[in-house]
């Protein structure tokens, strides 16, 4: 797990500095989420993530990254990384197009890796603030590997949520949600969360996820939950 860990470090380190020697501004946050208990089970829970955002007048890059590992009584039982990258570009003030692929790893899950690439329309419902959502619909190419080493590629087709609340100056609430359909296996998730300021570019962070496949791989669990305590910093 140290070893993992380390390397994930190193990796989500060199990507947030990467930003720093772009023309544009990156904005968007960096966080650590963990958790130790000890007594009848020893457990170890350590999460990374990494948020960015670079727009433009009518242009938008946005990248996602997080990794998530987990121990129990010195046993590795969670090892899961996600990487995503998505550009927009504004059609009108509140509908905008977009291209976006993404790519998971998880030594654990029902799928053990696999990607998506594809596109389509996103819509602005509420504008901010104080509060703002956003609706995507697209669809793409699914490539994904069960963990009995069976790989299923076919057309998909995705949807999306975007929920943000500045519940006062110094709290937030977040509501993200998305869906990929195909044939084979429909992914699901949602993730809430609760963020609070401390101070200076620093917060604390609460948050729920839950993943779910309608047809997982007879042998492993449809559905897969995490809930993180953390910090995260701002950038930007």
């Amino acid at each position: 797990m140290i070893r993992s860990l380390t390397v994930a470090i190193i990796g989500l380190m060199t990507i947030a500095a990467a930003p720093a020697y772009a023309q544009s501004a990156w904005t968007g946050e960096a966080s650590l989420t963990g958790s130790r208990t000890t007594g009848n089970t020893d457990t170890t829970d350590i999460g990374l993530g990494l948020k960015l955002e670079n727009a433009g007048d009518i242009w938008r890059h946005k990248f996602n990254a997080s990794a998530d590992f987990g121990e129990v009584d010195g046993v590795r039982n969670r090892e899961r990384f996600v990487l995503g990258y998505q550009i927009e570009r504004d059609v009108s003030d509140r509908l905008y197009g977009f291209a976006r692929g993404d790519y998971f790893q998880d030594e654990f899950g029902s799928f053990t890796d696999g990607y998506f690439v594809g596109g389509g329309l996103g819509y602005n419902v509420i504008l901010p603030e104080p509060v703002a959502w956003d609706l995507t619909a697209g669809a793409g190419f699914r490539s994904q590997t069960s963990a009995f080493d069976v790989e299923e590629e076919e057309f998909s087709v995705t949807a999306g949520s975007d929920f943000d609340w500045q519940l006062n100056e110094n709290v937030s609430l977040y509501d993200d949600a998305g869906l990929i359909y195909a044939s084979s296996n429909t992914y699901l998730w949602n993730e809430i969360g609760l963020t609070a300021n401390l101070m200076g570019s620093l917060a604390a962070r609460a948050s729920f996820r839950i993943d779910h496949n309608t047809d997982a791989p007879l042998g492993t669990e449809s559905t897969d939950t995490i809930t993180r305590f953390g910090i995260v910093y701002t950038i930007g």
